[in-house]
């Protein structure tokens, strides 16, 4: 009788557990869905305002607004961030100074660091 009292509770653990982990999946796929909602908005921005010398602060502010849903966000940022650059960096020609200073700015933006470190002077208060 104890050994199906402590296989009960054994089970049961286990089941708390793995409710658990598939909430800790879900809320990790709705962060990086999310997350990659916030890459887009960035880039989308970026491409409107069209403003010199504003490249860094848009990469960090993406990966900065992703990393802030949380683990999902932060791992979409990295993956959105790490493809660009790699089809940047091979179709693009602009350099490899280019890929790192931009690198640079995704890991300070989903590191918690604040993107208008890279704010070019007269870009619009709308970004």
């Amino acid at each position: 009788m104890k050994f199906y009292n402590c296989m009960l509770l054994l089970s049961l653990g286990l089941c708390v557990s793995a409710q658990n982990w598939f909430t800790d999946a879900g809320s990790f796929i709705r962060d990086a869905y999310r997350g990659a909602g916030d890459m887009w908005r960035a880039y989308s921005d970026m491409r409107e305002a069209n403003y010199k010398h504003s490249d860094k602060y848009f990469h960090a502010r993406g990966n900065y607004d992703a990393a802030q849903r949380g683990p999902g966000g932060k791992w979409a940022a990295e993956v959105i961030s790490d493809a660009r650059e790699l089809w940047q960096s091979d179709v693009s020609g602009r350099g490899a100074e280019d890929t790192r200073q931009d690198q640079e700015a995704n890991a300070y933006g989903r590191s918690g660091g604040d993107p208008n470190r890279y704010r070019p002077e007269g870009l619009p208060s709308k970004y």
